[in-house]
């Protein structure tokens, strides 16, 4: 059964893929590697963060289907390496399922039937296999079979026609060997390996701190002397900052679209960094035992001080941002501002969480990993293009509309409602009718397998 399963599995990615670009044929494909995983996984579904993974690889699949936009298709891929790394080990860090699930992808057939002799650090098949054997099985009936063909195709017309009259034109060598691919593709992830040592190790390293058995005490008293009196400055810094910034952006609502533009995307960068130095400089200072110093309290309030400044900082960057789009409308650098911004709060979120409960590096890289990846599953399922352009025509005080002509696709039934609906000039129409037709045309040129949602809206 199971071997069944990657056969068919190898046919239907053949018939999915062969000459066909994306659309349908990547969502049919998520839910058959599902299935694959689970046939040959059973215990690992078990596990809810196996079935949670499950279900945010079909979220993304459902994605691709909806809206086949680049965002959909690289979420479906993290997702798919996730899943696959998830269930070659349960209960390891995210990045080391993507590691896991990355090699398994590529190299699973391999490691999985040869094995590296340590004396010789040669790389030796898992199964001996003579090959010498193998190779007289298959090749010496062929030659002969040949060559009796051809003696018998000289001694009858009858069977010499009959021969002549076999046509192999109809095995299509291009649709085989994507369906080879398919299979080696389905073997390599019906059984996840893992990467040792780093999957073991991640598993052995826990979240949290330990105190050392003996520390310096009068090291760490000059360390937190060292770190009060840097961030305490700091502290003074941000907030002389603030007044400036808030008096700035109060005496600026009415500015020109070039100066919040400067604002935000010039500023934004400058602002993250520092943001994230502030974090490296905290968690500098709360690496090791400075955590268990008695002493420590003072530093730890100035810490939990600048941590708060620095998400006042954040709320003030956002304001400036909602400001421009109030202002200007919507597009994907201003909306990838707040999601910079979200993940700028989660960090100093989990930074604060680690300085007061006494967690590690590995608690961070762990905890924030998750959340980008969280972000970025949940993003693909969103239609973007439609809010961008709802927003814009609808409640933005200007807008550039050609920036609306150029999205993707899936605002094209947006855009021509919206020309139906009210007078626009002759050249704004003109262009959201090209799209709208050639849009269409191309929905009505695809096969089965490119077809997306659509597709099935213009029938």
């Amino acid at each position: 059964m199971k071997q069944i399963s990657l056969i068919i599995g190898a046919l239907v990615f053949s018939t999915l893929f062969h000459k066909q670009s994306i659309g349908l044929n990547l969502s049919v494909f998520s839910l058959v590697a599902i299935i694959v995983l689970l046939i040959h996984n059973t215990k690992a579904f078990r596990q809810k963060t196996t079935i949670a993974h499950a279900l945010l690889y079909a979220l993304t699949a459902i994605s691709i289907f909806l809206y086949n936009n680049t965002l959909a298709i690289v979420a479906n891929a993290m997702a798919f390496v996730t899943l696959v790394g998830q269930v070659s080990t349960q209960n390891s860090s995210i990045y080391v399922n993507w590691l896991n699930g990355l090699y398994s992808f590529i190299a699973g057939f391999f490691h999985r039937n040869f094995h590296i002799h340590e004396a010789s650090q040669k790389v030796e098949p898992k199964i001996k296999i003579d090959y010498l054997h193998l190779t007289k099985l298959i090749g010496i009936p062929l030659v002969v079979l040949v060559i009796f063909i051809a003696l018998y195709k000289n001694g009858n017309p009858m069977f010499s026609n009959l021969i002549n009259g076999i046509d192999f034109s109809f095995i299509n060598l291009q649709w085989v060997l994507v369906a080879l691919s398919g299979y080696y593709l389905f073997y390599n992830i019906s059984k996840p390996v893992t990467v040792n040592p780093a999957t073991s190790k991640d598993l052995q390293i826990g979240n949290s701190l330990f105190l050392k058995a003996h520390f310096e005490n009068e090291y760490l008293k000059k360390e937190n002397q060292l770190g009060f009196v840097l961030i305490t400055a700091l502290n003074f810094l941000i907030v002389l900052f603030l007044i400036t910034d808030v008096s700035y952006l109060i005496n600026s609502v009415n500015s020109s679209a070039p100066e919040l533009s400067c604002q935000v995307h010039n500023g934004i960068n400058a602002l993250i960094a520092s943001i994230v130095i502030a974090i490296i400089i905290i968690l500098y200072f709360f690496r090791g035992d400075l955590n268990f110093y008695n002493n420590n309290k003072n530093l730890r309030l100035v810490a939990y001080t600048w941590m708060l400044l620095n998400a006042v900082l954040v709320i003030n960057i956002i304001i400036k941002d909602i400001l421009y789009i109030y202002n200007f409308g919507l597009t994907y650098k201003r909306i990838g501002v707040l999601v910079y911004l979200l993940l700028t709060v989660i960090g100093l979120t989990t930074t604060f969480i680690k300085v007061k409960h006494l967690k590690n590096l590995w608690y961070l890289f762990r905890i924030n990993t998750i959340s980008a990846f969280t972000i970025l599953i949940v993003s693909c399922a969103l239609n973007w293009d439609s809010l961008i352009t709802k927003y814009n025509l609808n409640y933005a005080k200007s807008m550039d509309f050609n920036y609306l002509i150029e999205l993707s696709n899936n605002n094209t039934f947006m855009l021509k409602n919206y020309l139906d609906e009210n007078d626009l000039d002759m050249e704004k129409a003109l262009a959201i009718e090209q799209k709208y037709k050639t849009y269409v045309m191309t929905l009505q040129d695809n096969s089965w397998q490119e077809s997306q949602f659509d597709t099935y809206r213009i029938k």
